[in-house]
């Protein structure tokens, strides 16, 4: 038992001292420079969507309503780039606010809503503008360009669509992102 202890021990003095060997040993090249995979590439601004997910939406008066909205936006871009992240749900919001901004040129979306006893989807394309942030309530003013999300009782996600409108500065800055290959 002794024996087994002291194993025990010995092993836990020293594994922790392997994963950090393990690190410091690639990362120079044979000259002493910075070890550099893949070429450098500047940052570029990528036509994106948007995808905002709730528990529940209903639309009616002119309004949006997103019950139990997530705190984070999900990012992504289509090829040729393949990238894709996460941005606080609030630092998305703050892309209405300024001059060269949403309320400006406020974005298309498509709202779809799960229809729990049918299995189905109810749709409604619709202009988001001015948001409004409540907990986990969120609500725009809306422009409906067609259908409605009559039935829609489940899930929601909102698509929004921003090509052709100004770059979001703040969600890319604030942004957790992954960048795939070219």
């Amino acid at each position: 038992m002794n024996r087994i202890r002291f194993l025990a021990v010995l092993a836990a003095l020293a594994l922790p001292a392997l994963p950090a060997a393990a690190q410091t040993d690639n990362q120079t090249t044979a000259s002493g420079a910075p070890k550099v995979i893949g070429q450098p590439q500047p940052p570029r601004v990528v036509p994106s969507m948007i995808v905002l997910n709730a528990k529940g939406a209903k639309l009616g008066g002119g309004k949006l309503v997103l019950e139990g909205v997530s705190p984070n936006a999900i990012i992504f871009a289509d090829r040729p780039v393949r990238s894709a992240g996460h941005a606080l749900t609030a630092h998305l919001l703050e892309e209405w606010s300024g001059n060269d901004s949403f309320a400006k040129t406020p974005p298309n979306a498509t709202v779809s809503v799960l229809m729990k006893a049918k299995a189905a989807v109810v749709d409604a394309v619709v202009v988001l503008k001015s948001p409004k942030l409540e907990g986990d309530k969120l609500t725009f003013d809306v422009d409906v360009l067609e259908g409605d999300l009559v039935g829609g009782d489940g899930a929601a996600s909102v698509f929004m669509d921003i090509i052709n409108l100004p770059m979001a500065r703040r969600t890319a800055h604030r942004g957790a992102w992954y960048h795939g290959s070219n």
